[in-house]
């Protein structure tokens, strides 16, 4: 059985109980970060019947290496990252919530476990959101995902000059991720700031609402 080190730890909640939610929205978290910090953008994101879930990752991060390296290399970390997800996906659906009520996002190394997730377990997510990051893997990693990601609405926002992922990493996550079926939207915004802006918020915000 895989090592567990991700799935036992703490997973923080705000809005709606689950059992009365209509949406549900999990955010993931970068390195060196936490659920409270990522927690912190759903905060800022629509209210009313969505519940907000943010697992923690051990050691507040979901692989120790550079993600744009060899994969093999973030193991068994990244296997674990990847399940956790899994396991929270299906926990919102054992509690009635339909895949395409169901959005998943992060920033930074959780932006690139995002994106990494999706492309290996596509479904009709109700929306997906990569906010300074990417798909893992170096740039000539060759990719063979199957499955579809039809018409799912993925925003991917980042900006020319950041120093962890780079506009190349970003367009090649959303040729990925539109091979796969999927409606992406790239927007690259001028600046060196790693951190979330105020017009990635209205744009996941405009995705909830729907």
């Amino acid at each position: 059985m895989p090592e567990q080190i991700h799935e036992t730890q703490p997973l923080l909640t705000h809005g709606v109980d689950l059992a009365d939610a209509k949406k549900a929205v999990i955010l993931i978290h970068g390195r060196g970060a936490s659920a409270e910090d990522i927690m912190k953008t759903g905060r800022l994101l629509p209210q009313g019947d969505i519940a907000y879930l943010a697992p923690q990752a051990d050691n507040n991060r979901w692989y120790p290496r550079s993600g744009f390296g060899p994969l093999d290399a973030n193991e068994p970390y990244l296997s674990s990252a990847i399940q956790t997800i899994t396991n929270l996906i299906d926990k919102v659906k054992d509690s009635g919530i339909a895949i395409e009520n169901i959005f998943i996002g992060g920033f930074s190394q959780g932006g690139c476990l995002t994106s990494e997730y999706v492309a290996r377990n596509p479904q009709n997510y109700g929306g997906v959101f990569v906010l300074s990051g990417a798909i893992l893997g170096p740039m000539d990693r060759k990719f063979d995902f199957s499955g579809s990601l039809s018409d799912v609405p993925i925003f991917i926002g980042g900006i020319d000059n950041d120093s962890w992922v780079n506009p190349p990493q970003f367009e090649r996550t959303r040729d990925v991720l539109a091979d796969l079926g999927a409606n992406v939207t790239l927007q690259i915004l001028a600046g060196s700031e790693h951190t979330i802006r105020k017009s990635e918020i209205e744009h996941i915000s405009n995705m909830i609402t729907g």
